[in-house]
């Protein structure tokens, strides 16, 4: 089967040197981004009842721009003004550069890690035990990542900030996919909240991480495509892999 259209369940990549992008032109492919979930809003009447108090906290550990938007959205809500003394975690480079639209970041003490995965954050947080941690998360989190966390020696509590809810499609959307790339099980859930009656044929279905994949096997659905896996870390590799030797096999 030649794969013509892909859909990806996470937002357009916001630069152009994407490897969706390169996989696109190298394949011929036309892949279109469409989150499957959305987040929304957790009021601060509604944060109240989780009895956290941000300011009993040194140190803030941010796991994806949604948390600090909606992290600095709470507080001033609540007219929580934040220490200068507050350090923060993040898990990526990306991440911890986006707070720079929240704070004066060289006046902050701001930690993230190389690689971008959890583990390597932790071994940090892991040198800085004085500190009292506060994870801000969606309602929806990831048992890698709450595994993670818990086995390090930090003193952690969780704040829920955010919602992630199923991204309706629109009657008006088509859905025509050769192949259906998933990072999360919400993704899956909602794949099949929007067509009830998904039949997945020869569509070809991708997912990372242990959890999705779990999620498509648990709805009866083939995986396809999977990663991360040894010598395939990231999705496009993934992809990129898949493509090429389904590009042989067109042409036998």
């Amino acid at each position: 089967m030649k794969i013509k259209k892909i859909l990806v369940s996470q937002p357009k990549p916001t630069t152009e040197k994407s490897p969706y992008f390169d996989i696109s032109e190298k394949y011929n492919v036309k892949i279109d981004f469409r989150p499957f979930i959305k987040v929304e809003p957790i009021l601060a009447k509604e944060f109240r009842t989780q009895r956290v108090s941000i300011l009993d906290h040194t140190a803030i550990i941010f796991n994806a721009r949604h948390g600090i938007d909606h992290f600095f959205r709470l507080c001033e809500e609540m007219r929580i003004t934040i220490p200068e003394t507050m350090k923060y975690f993040c898990v990526s480079e990306t991440v911890a550069v986006y707070l720079q639209r929240y704070i004066h970041y060289r006046k902050r003490k701001v930690f993230y890690g190389a690689t971008g995965k959890l583990a390597e954050l932790v071994v940090i947080m892991n040198k800085h035990l004085d500190e009292k941690y506060l994870f801000i998360t969606s309602d929806v989190q990831n048992e890698d990542t709450l595994a993670a966390l818990e086995k390090s020696k930090i003193t952690l509590n969780k704040a829920v900030m955010y919602k992630t809810v199923s991204n309706d499609f629109g009657p008006e959307e088509e859905f025509n996919y050769d192949m259906l790339i998933f990072f999360s099980p919400i993704g899956i859930a909602s794949l099949l909240k929007n067509f009830p009656n998904f039949d997945q044929g020869e569509i070809q279905i991708g997912c990372f991480g242990a959890t999705t994949a779990q999620a498509v096997r648990d709805a009866n659905l083939r995986i396809d495509i999977e990663a991360p896996l040894p010598g395939v870390p990231s999705m496009t590799m993934a992809i990129d892999n898949f493509l090429k030797e389904n590009l042989k096999k067109t042409k036998k």
